[in-house]
């Protein structure tokens, strides 16, 4: 007969496979293969961006910065590509600025220029998609999409109305 402490083990080890099949599932549902046949639009000149009128993003309670959406910079590009200026600050008051797209398609991130408090614009010379579960600093951009930009593996919407309405909930 199987002692107590053999079934908890044998429950814990059948949850946390269940888990890890649900986020696999997740995962595997938002990322799907790449279109060999996609091509990125060229982006254009970062924009001018307001730090007065953002939009917040619902950040984790853990993350002392806080991020924003400047609605005067959003796009939706033909090619699927949701681009948009994030602004970020800190708790000494200083801000910094990116210009990103997001492609939902894929779950991926790309960061074209970034600002720093005086909003002079340094391009990023090659820029590069990246995922949004890699160890680089992109969980604002995560939250953006999960909170307004994508809808599984599809913008959200075809205007960017629909996106400043669904960061406004």
């Amino acid at each position: 007969m199987l002692d107590k402490n053999h079934t908890a083990r044998r429950c814990v080890s059948a949850l946390l496979g269940a888990l890890a099949l649900t986020l696999a599932y997740h995962v595997h549902a938002q990322v799907g293969p790449d279109d060999p046949d996609w091509k990125e639009s060229d982006a254009p000149t970062p924009p001018t961006f307001s730090a007065d009128k953002l939009l917040p993003l619902a950040m984790p309670p853990y993350v002392t910065v806080t991020f924003g959406i400047d609605p005067a910079t959003l796009t939706i590009t033909p090619d699927g590509i949701v681009r948009y200026v994030v602004v970020t600050r800190n708790s000494s008051g200083s801000v910094a600025a990116m210009y990103e797209g997001i492609r939902c398609s894929t779950g991926e991130v790309k960061t074209y220029a970034r600002a720093n408090g005086t909003g002079a614009w340094s391009v990023v010379t090659d820029p590069k998609w990246r995922d949004f579960t890699d160890n680089l600093p992109s969980k604002h951009a995560w939250v953006f999409a999960r909170q307004a930009a994508c809808d599984g593996r599809a913008a959200t919407a075809s205007s960017t109305t629909d996106i400043v309405r669904a960061l406004k909930k």
